[in-house]
């Protein structure tokens, strides 16, 4: 909360810096018209497609609706179309954003005080302020160019195990995670998949970014490749089509047995939860939301197409200014590097210099450019001399002079 307050106070003293800070989708791909054509679309599927009467329509947006959703099924056959995913639209939990996603399934799984969360160092912040929240105990296993390190995830689990703790799940973002950009190769996704497996963990897996490929290769989703009921799959409509609808949802078809022993889908567990906590998912959101699915044949991989071509363009500017501005012998020399993401919103660069609050209040001031510490995505007090740049929410222009002015605030820096 802290780390975001600065970030926010930062960006309103210098509203005229270039931000890389910022992880939302370009306001430039938008549309305000599209919303009520959607809309109209979603209406059209409730009438033509499933023979709702008006009445019925009229409660549906109008009203308190299912606790589960009420577009489950138009985002299982999505799931099917664009990843390969065969989901029972049971077990599906339409939620409002991903974060309510993961803060009721933290909830429905983590009862015990032995029960452990495990997280990637650096990992995005949103799940370790949803297990802070709900007092879970969290333990770090870091990452490396290719996900997180299976031999340091064994070493971790058989430490916990030993001081009597029980490792419940690990989170995972194999697709251009945040913050790092990191993408799990298809060897280290069924490498994961197996210890999950021998292991008995489950994998909690957030794919937002899995669309936006730079080279074009799509790897398929954990999900996809599971095979032994291993992997909850969270997924999130906030940069496939627009994060002001706030429509997330949840894929938990594990089988769990009931109070009463009877056995359901962990997605009646979640249920359970998420009538505490929010009723019901909002109607016109998922009307909205639902509309462009129909619109698109329930397949957003191709709507997404200039979205991905866009950040493309962005990451390849950025890459670009930065090569040719630091060449190789230049930026060893000075002590600086950064990693190439095949794809997503985020590049990870290290300084020679502590990315501290005070560089870049610097930063800000004197050379008009806004960036994320990592420092602040290490829960294990790492990532010190490393920022995040933030691509997603600035023109190709503005990116390449946000580039110029990050060298110019690191060729003043000490060394």
């Amino acid at each position: 909360m802290e780390v975001m307050n600065f970030l926010n106070e930062i960006t309103s003293r210098y509203p005229r810096a270039i931000s890389f800070g910022p992880g939302r989708p370009y306001e430039g791909l938008f549309e305000v018209e599209r919303i009520g054509e959607y809309l109209d679309a979603y209406k059209r599927h409730l009438v033509e497609e499933l023979g709702r009467t008006p009445d019925e329509v009229r409660t549906l947006l109008f009203q308190y609706g299912r606790t589960n959703g009420q577009i489950h099924e138009l985002v299982a056959r999505t799931l099917r179309n664009d990843e390969g995913i065969d989901a029972d639209p049971e077990s599906l939990v339409v939620t409002v954003g991903c974060q309510e996603a993961m803060f009721i399934t933290l909830r429905a799984l983590f009862g015990a005080p032995s029960d452990v969360l495990l997280v990637a160092s650096p990992c995005y912040i949103g799940i370790t302020g949803a297990a802070r929240l709900l007092d879970i105990e969290t333990a770090y296993v870091p990452e490396g160019s290719d996900g997180v390190d299976p031999d340091a995830l064994r070493r971790t689990l058989a430490e916990l195990r030993a001081a009597g703790k029980r490792p419940r799940a690990l989170y995972v973002v194999p697709d251009f995670a945040n913050p790092t950009g990191t993408c799990m190769t298809l060897d280290a996704r069924e490498r994961l998949l197996e210890l999950a497996e021998a292991e008995d963990l489950l994998l909690l897996e957030d794919n937002p970014y899995g669309f936006f490929t730079r080279t074009g290769q799509v790897l398929p989703t954990l999900k996809a490749l599971d095979s032994t009921g291993k992997v909850v799959y969270f997924g999130s409509f906030a940069k496939t089509c627009f994060p002001g609808a706030r429509v997330g949802y949840v894929v938990a078809d594990q089988p769990v047995r009931a109070a009463d022993g009877t056995q359901r889908l962990l997605a009646d567990e979640l249920s359970k939860v998420k009538s505490m906590t929010t009723v019901n998912t909002p109607a016109l959101s998922q009307a909205v939301i639902g509309g462009m699915l129909v619109a698109n044949d329930c397949r957003l991989r191709d709507a997404n197409k200039p979205a991905a071509d866009f950040y493309r363009t962005n990451m390849t500017v950025l890459l670009d200014c930065l090569d040719r501005m630091l060449p190789p012998g230049r930026r060893e020399a000075a002590g600086i590097s950064w990693n190439a993401p095949d794809g997503g919103f985020f590049l990870t660069m290290t300084l020679p210099v502590p990315a501290d609050n005070e560089l870049l209040e610097r930063s800000a001031r004197d050379h008009g450019v806004i960036w994320t510490p990592m420092s602040y995505f290490h829960p294990d007090d790492g990532g010190s001399h490393q920022i995040r740049l933030s691509l997603s929410y600035l023109t190709p222009e503005q990116v390449a002079e946000g580039a110029r002015r990050l060298v110019g605030l690191l060729e003043r820096s000490p060394t």
